[in-house]
């Protein structure tokens, strides 16, 4: 049985949970090492604080692994059934937050059992990265630093918005990424807008704001990123809301400590925007913890009063959006380490005019 898995059964003792169903994929590789996408078959791991771990798998995804108990069904069985085989009735029984409604529904009608999401059982060991995975990371994120750099080289060539962000598919994929973390954001001027505007013809004008935030997966671990930068020299205004952005996410970073709350890194990037009168344009959290996804818990955000922790690695993306007009948006990636902050990007986050 690996360290994961012993993780998670103390923290289920302590709560006397003694079953627990782990229905995501991600989740069942950080437990196992084992990655199934099963689709819309059922996928369980049943963690039983007195037994082996039993995996619940369908034939079509064979894996061979000595630490866990195979259970494989065809498309012809009930994997429910199969599952309830080994479920104590009447009893609390943990679930993740990923595992579908209709699986669970079915297996309560089967068992008496009472659901209990312990989701963050899961989420608080996966917030702490181990030496491997920050090492994945690491390299991740030094990855995605070549991508963004042949993106914005390609841009003034490439005009309409979604051929610049299918390119930037392509490089992810062709530098050395298994795939994207999230489909490409890529905007021109008044789209920079909409902080998740979905790319589409607008082209390029003198003068327009370009965001571009893409990631790659590597070795199962996402990496993230936004820069952004100016097709002709901007205005007045916007060249100010660039430095304020700017300045947001430097002081954002630089309260990163072991210690401090994510609250309070939230703040220093909200406050200063604020102070500059663009409070308003500021519209959502300040970063998101990644991982093997790319949007992990927990979140900074000014509601979250969590402690900061040696091993979390999240994103700092302050932005200012101007509808219609333009919008700036700058993240990195940070970890956070004994003594303070590891900034995993380091591409440039000077103004770059094209």
């Amino acid at each position: 049985m690996n360290k994961q898995i012993e993780k998670l059964i103390e923290k289920m003792r302590k709560d006397e949970i003694s079953q627990y169903i782990v229905g995501s994929t991600e989740d069942i590789f950080y437990l196992t090492g084992e990655w199934i996408e099963s689709g819309e078959r059922l996928l369980a791991l049943l963690i039983d604080t007195n037994t082996q771990p039993i995996l619940l798998v369908n034939k079509l995804f064979p894996i061979e692994t000595e630490n866990l108990n195979i259970v494989y069904y065809s498309d012809s069985d009930d994997p429910v059934k199969i599952l309830s085989e080994f479920i104590q009735k009447n009893k609390n029984i943990a679930i993740d937050k990923n595992w579908p409604s209709h699986f669970l529904i079915k297996l309560m009608n089967m068992k008496s059992i009472i659901p209990v999401d312990k989701s963050i059982f899961i989420d608080e060991l996966r917030m702490i990265k181990t030496p491997d995975e920050i090492k994945k990371m690491r390299e991740s994120s030094k990855l995605n630093d070549q991508a963004i750099e042949e993106v914005i080289d390609l841009i003034p060539e490439m005009l309409p918005e979604k051929y610049v962000a299918r390119a930037a598919e392509n490089i992810i994929n062709k530098i050395g990424f298994s795939g994207v973390s999230f489909s490409p954001l890529v905007a021109f001027g008044g789209s920079c807008g909409e902080p998740h505007h979905e790319s589409n013809i607008t082209k390029l004008k003198n003068g327009d704001s370009v965001i571009i935030d893409i990631g790659g997966i590597k070795d199962r671990y996402c990496s993230d990123m936004t820069r952004t930068v100016f097709y002709g020299e901007p205005g007045d205004t916007a060249r100010r809301v660039y430095d304020i952005v700017l300045q947001a996410n430097l002081k954002a970073i630089e309260s990163v400590k072991p210690g401090v709350k994510f609250s309070e890194i939230d703040l220093a990037a909200r406050k200063y925007i604020e102070k500059k009168g663009y409070g308003d344009f500021f519209t959502h959290r300040t970063g998101h913890s990644i991982g093997i996804n790319a949007h992990e818990w927990p979140f900074v955000s000014e509601n979250n009063n969590m402690v900061v922790q040696p091993g979390m690695i999240f994103s700092i993306e302050p932005g200012i959006y101007i509808p219609n007009q333009f919008g700036v948006r700058i993240e990195d990636l940070v970890l956070v380490t004994e003594t303070g902050v590891e900034v995993l990007n380091n591409y440039t986050k000077e103004m770059q005019i094209l």
